[in-house]
């Protein structure tokens, strides 16, 4: 597996003083809607810290169900959105196996098929890596080249971390129609679904129900990042999440009982909160972008900057270094993809807007004052 993003500075981040700048994490300031907070559980019944079913507790699933439009029996309640895609990897991949990892990539979801015995197979797909360009032409053309006899999924996350790019019904049902003829399961990231600005997010199980497996997050969608409850919605057929099932029951059991308590909450009260966090999110995201030279992300909370021209010959390691005598932390961009190791990634919601905007602004000034023209991957 890849070592941990910043294992290599873990100890002056440990000793870093006065206000810091965490612009490297995929968080949120907002706190979740009332009714959904830690302290709001004071009002539960009893039975809060006892075994809950494997599967989630019942109101929470049927809840999701409700949202979905989906029977209850592909609904699985999981240890966040990381947990689930875990457990779907756990029960689609067999050793050796590889999986077509859509890049840029939320950085976890690498070490997460190794973890599971299989191959990451990276694939420039949302933004050409530094001094590169995308192959053009269908998604068939640009994914058949990296396909091989253990190839048994694709995964896909949109709105994308860390591009922000929001794909549309024309990509989309060209990915399923390259599932389908090659026999491949899609892992579907959708956990920004509600944060697309420049058009719609498409549910990607719309265009192949029989084969995908969608995660969903209440991390993202209502700023629970600290509950760890997530979930799946997997294929009409019941053995596929059946198996799903038996890998999350014996790798995590069930998600925290109380706070799925609260993740119910969320998502039967939360849809007000929901609107105000894609209004400041979309103007965060807005704001950061023009400060950096960068277009404006069509969703999401990331921002990918192109910095190749900004290294010295301290390369990566000494941009983040200097990062860092400025309390500002940015998460490099080889944790997105190996092609993608002169970029850095930026997330905007981490912490509150004029914090951000201060993190943003000594990030431009850096990147000023090493020369470099900051400007987007095309």
């Amino acid at each position: 597996m890849p070592e941990g993003v910043f294992s290599t500075v873990a100890h002056r981040i440990a000793a870093l003083q006065g206000e810091v700048f965490p612009l490297h994490v995929g968080d949120t300031w907002m706190e979740p809607v009332e009714g959904a907070r830690l302290q709001d559980l004071a009002d539960a019944p009893a039975g809060l810290h006892r075994y809950g079913p494997p599967g989630g507790q019942p109101e929470l699933v049927a809840a999701v169900a409700e949202r979905r439009g989906v029977d209850r029996r592909r609904v699985l309640v999981t240890v966040g959105a990381t947990g689930g895609l875990s457990s779907a990897a756990g029960a689609l991949l067999a050793p050796g196996d590889e999986v077509l990892i859509l890049a840029p990539f939320w950085p976890l979801i690498r070490g997460i098929v190794q973890a599971h015995g299989g191959v990451p197979v990276e694939v420039p797909f949302f933004r050409a890596p530094p001094g590169q360009e995308l192959p053009t032409g269908s998604v068939e053309e640009r994914l058949r080249p990296w396909l091989s006899a253990r190839t048994v999924a694709v995964y896909v996350n949109t709105p994308n971390n860390p591009t922000g790019q929001v794909l549309d019904a024309e990509v989309l049902s060209g990915l399923a129609a390259f599932a389908r003829a090659h026999g491949l399961w899609i892992l579907a990231d959708e956990v920004y679904e509600d944060f697309a600005w420049a058009r719609p997010h498409l549910p990607v199980a719309r265009f192949a129900p029989e084969r995908t497996v969608s995660a969903y997050s209440f991390s993202k969608a209502y700023g629970m990042a600290g509950s760890r409850v997530g979930y799946l919605v997997g294929p009409e057929d019941p053995a596929v999440m059946a198996q799903v099932h038996k890998v999350h029951m014996h790798t995590a059991y069930s998600a925290p009982v109380g706070l799925q308590r609260s993740a119910e909450r969320a998502l039967r009260t939360g849809d007000a909160w929901v609107a105000r966090a894609r209004r400041a999110y979309q103007q965060a995201g807005r704001a950061a972008a023009a400060a950096l030279g960068q277009p404006e992300p069509e969703g999401g909370t990331f921002l990918l900057v192109d910095v190749r021209r900004c290294l010295d010959a301290g390369g990566m390691q000494g941009l983040l270094e200097e990062c860092l005598d400025h309390n500002l932390l940015v998460a490099p961009g080889g944790s997105c993809g190996r092609a993608y190791q002169d970029c850095v990634r930026v997330c905007t919601t981490s912490a509150p807007p004029e914090q951000v905007a201060e993190g943003v602004r000594r990030l431009a000034a850096i990147l000023e004052r090493r020369g470099g023209a900051r400007h987007d991957l095309s």
